[in-house]
């Protein structure tokens, strides 16, 4: 897919990749060999017709294509540009045993994008009306992925969200140059032509709790509230200023709009040497961003190789083209700062591999007598995250696990409490965008079930 050069894009927030244009969708859908058996259907969270839409493309029928996509998934758009299909449909596409894999992700984003820019949008067929209510607790890709199944099955459809945009991690938690929010308002605003009912600014668990919902006439609810309690080194001087939550830092450049600098300024540090600690999609995130925020130096700092790194491919060979340096095998022990407690320095020690830990991947040891000193400025911790704990510790009886996530089952997302089902990152923990609308999808089947059981 042609996109941006890196040394345009680095000093903007526009989209890198600038998608396909008509032929080149058709060449690609070509090479897909409309297997009789299609392994990417299995390989894909939210259950595409994946050789069927494909077809739709190859025979030039581009807003069938986003018909037959939107038949199961309510985020083609979103999907298209942040789903690692690498590791999903396209592993798994019978081409890649040879050659390269059908480009599955580029062309949903280009059935996605025709449809919304030729303004030929459908509202498909909505069942009648089953008189009954669900409200929805946030708005992320789970949240979302309910919202646009029970609509159509027939329910009435509430979601609430805490912020004053609808959209979850997918506008607070993603950059700009990698999801554009207008992309998002338009998942959004199709659901709320599907009939779907959005109540921002409205935080579940304080203003309102789960049991204030059933009481107000609500007959199930799915809670979809991430992972939104982020996670620190506990290292001495992290309460120094300059270091961030990536989930500060992101949803600083995201929601007061850093991103379009000088028009919206936004309280928002703009380091000029930013280390990022961490080696996944959050992490590459937040770099490419503080580049963009003007630092002149950028570095990804991680405690294992290249290799275990988790982000995909392509962030990471985005981030390299943009000039971000990387430490591996490089971990934090201890922060230093100013007489008025500013961040100027990260004290550092070299790590080597050792046996593998309970993920599989191998463990970082540390190499003594190698500590030193990096001059920073700006730290962003980007380590993962925890569940938010404001609905469990306001809901009685839903049960937990150690780590805070609400404990559901996997298949249906229900709870311990009786029509209350959960999905997402608040259960799973911190994964990704297609995995929390996959649980999303699931548990929407079963609140339907539950909702036509006498």
């Amino acid at each position: 897919m042609p996109e941006q050069a890196p040394e345009q894009r680095v000093k903007n927030f526009k989209e890198v990749p600038f998608g396909y244009t008509e032929e080149l969708a058709k060449i690609e859908a070509q090479r897909c060999l409309f297997c009789k058996k299609p392994q990417c259907i299995a390989g894909c969270p939210v259950e595409i017709d994946i050789p069927g839409f494909i077809k739709l493309i190859a025979e030039g029928d581009y807003i069938g294509a986003a018909k037959k996509l939107k038949e199961t998934n309510s985020l083609p758009a979103v999907c298209g540009r942040v789903c690692p299909q690498e590791d999903q449909c396209e592993k798994v596409c019978i081409l890649s045993k040879k050659y390269e894999p059908v480009a599955i992700g580029n062309l949903e984003r280009f059935a996605a994008d025709y449809e919304r820019e030729t303004g030929e949008i459908e509202i498909p067929k909505i069942e009648k009306s089953t008189g009954k209510k669900v409200a929805i607790v946030g708005s992320g890709p789970a949240g979302l992925t309910v919202a646009g199944d029970l609509i159509k099955m027939g329910h009435q459809v509430t979601v609430f969200e805490a912020l004053h945009k609808a959209g979850g991690v997918l506008v607070y938690g993603i950059p700009e140059f990698r999801l554009p929010k207008a992309i998002v308002q338009s998942e959004v605003d199709y659901l709320a032509k599907l009939g779907v009912e959005f109540k921002t600014s409205n935080v579940i668990g304080m203003l309102e709790t789960i049991d204030d919902l059933f009481a107000s006439g609500y007959h199930a609810i799915f809670i979809g509230t991430g992972a939104g309690l982020p996670n620190f080194m506990r290292i001495p001087g992290e309460n120094l200023n300059g270091i961030y939550s990536a989930n500060e830092y992101l949803t600083r450049s995201n929601l007061m709009k850093a991103y379009s600098f000088p028009e919206n300024d936004t309280p928002i540090f703009s380091g000029k040497n930013v280390a990022v600690l961490g080696g996944g999609n959050t992490a590459m995130d937040s770099v490419r961003t503080a580049l963009r925020l003007g630092a002149d130096n950028a570095y990804i700092v991680y405690r294992r190789s290249r290799t275990e790194m988790p982000a995909r491919k392509d962030e990471i060979h985005h981030a390299e083209q943009e000039g971000v340096k990387f430490d591996f095998l490089t971990a934090p022990i201890k922060f230093h700062g100013t007489e008025d407690g500013w961040l100027k320095g990260m004290e550092c020690i070299r790590m080597k591999l050792g046996e593998p830990d309970e993920s599989g991947r191998r463990r970082p040891v540390p190499v003594e007598g190698s500590n030193y000193i990096m001059d920073v400025d700006t730290v962003i911790v980007a380590i993962g995250n925890s569940s938010n704990p404001l609905v469990p510790k306001t809901t009685p009886g839903l049960d937990i696990n150690k780590w805070g996530n609400i404990t559901a089952d996997p298949e249906t997302g229900q709870t311990s409490r009786r029509g209350v089902f959960a999905g997402g990152d608040i259960v799973t923990g911190g994964a990704t965008v297609i995995l929390a609308a996959g649980a999303g999808k699931r548990a929407a089947r079963a609140i339907d079930a539950y909702l036509k059981t006498p």
